[in-house]
């Protein structure tokens, strides 16, 4: 029982990680060559990974069912319990907005193509967003089940897509260097959202009973897996489609397109849409389900049915209402999401530690990540830089990418 948890809730995090992000990759990558992007990649993984056990360090010396709303107050006080607010609910509903938004779409051309039914628009929304509010609302282990099975479906559709991209790849593209310095900043925040996990955090904990050396492996081996397949996508997609013709791309349904018609295979364009639907999916229900929790842990009222049907409704209706009114704010939703991220994810772990570690310096026997005051230093900075370099972006003074 205590391995198949172990499995699940590795799955969980890969899951959540592998998502929309990895469709922008290329895009985000485009004007930045291979080899960059991967020292990159390699750089974010590292520091959401050490965050991540941070994040674990924290929470054994709190309660198994905390939440960072929970953390934040324990550690920081009620400032950092707004602030944590604010950034999770500003992080959560801007990803469930994007997934809904991009996987409705997905969902009304699958029952189209599929089953021939046409339904309208905002119909096929709802009945989408229903559908994981659904499977959310009856609780974790629902959404590990659900989970291993898109996640294992999600491996084989990778495995047949590089396995028809690879062999067209070409080393000539694979060499090719960055167009304009800008770019490489640029890139920070699309990048470093692809390896966002931090929400399904507090689930996970609970889902393992807090049993340190289960969730470590948890985690590590739960982003690393992401950053393997990142790896592998980069390398099909950069390595087949040429970099003149990545930068022209404008948004992922272009990106699909391109790859579908490069080679010619009729093979490609279906898993290539396959797999995006599984990858919103996937990331979608660990994104919604940290959500859940969150919301449930804040108003109290997740432990009957009448109170998880409150909580699913306060945690689906307002990205709903962004998808209804918005359907298109997919990329938008996205980009906006880095600067909650790094607050979440980085500076707020950073800034809990901290107080942590002084308050329970006696604690000998507890675990403690690796590092010490140099690493929080090197990740507080890193933080502050993606944030820094979106709100470049968003002003204008650097390229938007994708």
């Amino acid at each position: 029982m205590k391995n198949t948890k172990l499995l699940g809730s590795t799955l969980i995090i890969a899951g959540t990680t592998i998502g929309a992000g990895m469709l922008a990759l290329p895009l985000a990558s485009a004007g930045l060559g291979f080899t960059t992007s991967l020292l990159i990649m390699l750089g974010m993984w590292a520091l959401m990974a050490y965050t991540a056990l941070l994040m674990l360090e924290l929470h054994q010396y709190s309660d198994k069912n905390a939440t960072l709303h929970t953390l934040a107050k324990q550690f920081l006080g009620e400032k950092g319990k707004w602030v944590a607010t604010f950034a999770m609910l500003f992080l959560f509903y801007a990803l469930c907005a994007a997934y809904i938004a991009g996987g409705s779409a997905q969902f009304n051309q699958k029952l189209q193509q599929w089953f021939l039914l046409d339904i309208p628009t905002e119909l096929g929304t709802v009945l989408f967003t229903i559908i994981i509010a659904t499977i959310v609302a009856v609780g974790t282990h629902s959404v590990d089940i659900v989970n291993r099975v898109l996640f294992s479906l999600k491996i084989v559709t990778m495995i047949v897509m590089l396995t028809v991209l690879t062999p067209n790849i070409q080393q000539t593209n694979l060499l090719s260097m960055p167009i304009q310095q800008g770019l490489i900043i640029s890139a920070l925040p699309v990048i470093f959202t692809s390896f966002g996990f931090h929400g399904s955090i507090p689930a996970v904990v609970k889902y393992l009973d807090l049993d340190i050396k289960s969730l470590r492996k948890a985690i590590i081996i739960g982003s690393a897996m992401p950053l393997m397949i990142y790896v592998l996508w980069q390398l099909a997609t950069l390595g087949v489609v040429s970099q003149e013709q990545l930068v022209s791309q404008q948004g992922v349904s272009a990106l699909v397109h391109t790859l579908s018609t490069a080679l010619h295979n009729p093979t490609i364009a279906n898993t290539v849409s396959i797999f995006a639907d599984l990858a919103l999916v996937t990331s979608f229900l660990g994104v919604s389900l940290g959500l859940f929790d969150f919301l449930g842990d804040s108003i109290k009222k997740s432990n009957t049915a009448k109170g998880r049907l409150m909580v699913a409704f306060i945690t689906f209706t307002p990205p709903l209402g962004f998808a209804l009114f918005y359907p298109q704010g997919f990329i938008t939703a996205l980009g906006y999401a880095a600067i909650a991220l790094a607050i979440l994810a980085i500076l707020l772990p950073v800034a809990m530690i901290r107080v942590a570690r002084i308050k329970n310096a006696s604690h000998e026997n507890s675990y403690q990540a690796i590092g010490g005051k140099t690493a929080l230093t090197i990740a507080g900075g890193s933080g502050v830089s993606i944030i820094i370099a979106q709100l470049l972006i968003t002003f204008g003074v650097l390229p938007a990418l994708g």
